[in-house]
């Protein structure tokens, strides 16, 4: 038999593949499949997208189609070592480099499914894949370049960091690119919340969208998720040396065009420490502002009748109370535009100032100024208000 007919006689069989997956150890199992075989990469790919019903993809095919972020991003593609592209053809490719990995597929098809996307199964050897996602990143940064142009002045301007999928793969830190990352994915996938928890085997990160918490992604490692941590500090301007009090701090990002700002709370933990991001869309919630009624956030009939016979009382208390993320601050101004007539003097003192209401005097909280709820409400009261609003009573002096 001659060397070629042998090298075409290789096949794979379903013993390799038990083989790979019982030894493969800290090794993919595909590279433990790919070494027992001993076939040049391309072959190999060849054999293996037969066995595994896929396509096989060259890197002169890689190369002609165009990258697809929009289900698996660029940094998930580089840590997943899978992508979804568009093909010469028009087709739609999710791209695996490891058949074997049946939890990078599953999770594949579920962004798939989850963004309506209909695609075919293919198969690329992880060198190309990797060096055709080095490609994509410089075609990323270039394209981004010219956004930074165009924003010339307004960015020297601005304190906000800037996140776009250029920025996030630009950074040569992992930690770095898994925080802004994960804040990128939360303002697409609309949270109002982020939630950073250090538990005893690394970091559980979980977003609040529509009032409901769930977890989107775990990171292994407690040291991984104190640099997590440390890196939220920096961006937030706190003391990463401090672990043993709560801090709170706020800062900016730029995403699209628009400025939005983040609150941060961090407080200590049996492991480490706990951070909440909470997202303040302001730009998006002052143009929801204007179209918030207590008819359209759903409340029975006499619970909004009565909210409303409420507000409009020239005297009393109205106090709205409930978890995070149920719709308080929504409540508060859905009242404030129905009595926003223009003939009161209506005051607002919040931390920080969420909705932006024409007509309203708006007080920001500012306690490192001296500025707390309840020596702005003092102010407040001697500055000829018809109605108040207070955004938290969050000590007694503040509620009496």
């Amino acid at each position: 038999m001659t060397t070629a007919t042998a090298t075409q006689a290789i096949a794979i069989d379903a013993e390799l593949v038990r083989t790979a997956l019982a030894s493969a150890g800290a090794e993919r199992p595909v590279d433990r499949l790919a070494a027992a075989l001993a076939l040049p990469s391309e072959r190999f790919v060849a054999l293996a997208a037969e066995y595994f019903e896929l396509e096989p993809l060259s890197m002169a095919q890689l190369r002609a189609s165009s990258a697809d972020f929009g289900v698996v991003s660029f940094v998930d593609a580089t840590q997943r070592l899978c992508a979804t592209v568009t093909a010469a053809d028009g087709r739609k490719l999710a791209v695996l480099t490891d058949p074997l990995d049946s939890r990078t597929r599953a999770w594949v098809a579920q962004r798939l499914r989850a963004r309506r996307v209909e695609a075919h199964w293919a198969l690329a050897a992880t060198d190309d894949l990797r060096a055709w996602l080095a490609l994509a990143e410089k075609s990323l940064r270039a394209m981004d370049a010219v956004g930074v142009a165009a924003a010339g002045e307004a960015a020297n301007e601005s304190s906000a960091l800037s996140l776009s999928i250029a920025d996030i793969s630009a950074s040569e830190s992992p930690i770095v690119r898994l925080v802004d990352s994960t804040i990128h994915d939360a303002l697409k996938s609309e949270a109002s919340d982020i939630h950073l928890e250090t538990q005893r085997t690394g970091l559980v990160i979980k977003y609040r969208i529509d009032g409901v918490l769930g977890v989107v992604k775990r990171v292994d490692g407690i040291e991984a998720a104190h640099q997590v941590l440390s890196r939220v500090k920096v961006i937030a301007e706190l003391d990463i040396a401090e672990r043993r009090v709560p801090q709170d701090g706020r800062f900016k990002v730029a995403v699209d065009g628009r400025e939005i700002d983040l609150r941060v709370s961090i407080m200590p933990n049996l492991f480490g420490e706990d951070a909440v991001l909470r997202i303040l869309d302001r730009q998006h919630l002052s143009g929801e502002a204007r179209q918030i009624r207590l008819d359209n956030l759903g409340f029975e009939p006499a619970a909004r009748d009565f909210i409303r016979h409420m507000a409009a009382l020239p005297y009393g208390l109205l106090l709205v109370t409930g978890p995070t993320g149920s719709g308080k601050t929504t409540t508060l101004y859905a009242a404030l535009s129905e009595i926003n007539t223009g003939l009161d003097k209506i005051v607002t003192i919040e931390d920080p100032v969420e909705y932006q209401v024409a007509d309203v005097l708006q007080i920001p909280v500012n306690e490192k100024k001296g500025l707390t709820f309840a020596r702005g409400l003092r102010s407040i009261l001697r500055h000829d208000p018809d109605k108040i609003m207070v955004g938290e009573i969050r000590d007694p002096e503040t509620a009496q």
